[in-house]
C-alpha cells in the first residue's frame, strides 16, 4: 500500500498536517527559527552586557575609594606636619585610585572618629584631622562614578549618569609619636 500512486498524494498531505498540528516546520517555514533565536539572544544579551559592564565600573571604584581612604589615612598619621599630611593624604588618594584604574579627582574628607562618612558634613580638617598622639578621626574618600555610555548620546539626561561611591577609613595617630 506504501509504494501504491494513489497514496503519494494524500500520505504527504496527511503528513503534513499531522506536523503542522504537533508543532513541525511546515514546508515554508524553513529558517525562520534561526533569525528568531538570533534576534532575541542579540535583545537579552545587550542589556546583560551593559548591566556586567556597570557593576564592573562600580565595583572598581568602591575597590579603588577603599583603597584611596586606607591610604590616605596612612600618608596623614605619618607626615612631619598638619600642612604637609593634608597634601600627602590628597595625593595617596589619587595614587591609589590611580591603581585600580579609576580616573578622577576625589573628595578627601575628614570626620571625628565614629561618624560615618554618610553622617553629614565632612569637615575641611580644622581641629578634627590633627597630628596629635592619640587622635583618632575618619578619613572619608568620595567619587562620583560615570556610568558607561551615559554621558552623552541617546540616554543623557535619561539615566544618572553618575553613582556615588565612598571609602571610609579610621585613623589612630601613633600615642607614642613626638609632638612636632
Amino acid at each position: 500500500m506504501r509504494g501504491h500512486p494513489s497514496c503519494w498524494r494524500g500520505c504527504a498531505a496527511l503528513r503534513w498536517r499531522l506536523r503542522r498540528r504537533a508543532g513541525g516546520a511546515g514546508p515554508g517555514d524553513s529558517g525562520a527559527a534561526v533569525v528568531e533565536f538570533v534576534g532575541l539572544s542579540v535583545l537579552i544579551l545587550l542589556p546583560v552586557i551593559y548591566l556586567a559592564l556597570t557593576i564592573f565600573q562600580i565595583q572598581r571604584a568602591a575597590f579603588g575609594v577603599t583603597q584611596a581612604a586606607r591610604e590616605a589615612g596612612r600618608a596623614f598619621a605619618t607626615a612631619a606636619s598638619t600642612r604637609e599630611a593634608f597634601a600627602r593624604a590628597q595625593v595617596a588618594a589619587r595614587t591609589a585610585l590611580a591603581d585600580q584604574g579609576v580616573d578622577g579627582v576625589p573628595r578627601v574628607e575628614y570626620l571625628p572618629a565614629g561618624a560615618g562618612c554618610g553622617a553629614g558634613r565632612a569637615s575641611g580638617g580644622s581641629g578634627v584631622a590633627t597630628l596629635r598622639p592619640g587622635a583618632t578621626f575618619v578619613v572619608c574618600v568620595r567619587m562620583d562614578v560615570p556610568l558607561p555610555y551615559t554621558s552623552a548620546g541617546r540616554f543623557a539626561g535619561i539615566v544618572p549618569a553618575t553613582v556615588a561611591v565612598t571609602g571610609q577609613y579610621e585613623v589612630v595617630v601613633d600615642e607614642y609619636r613626638r609632638q612636632r
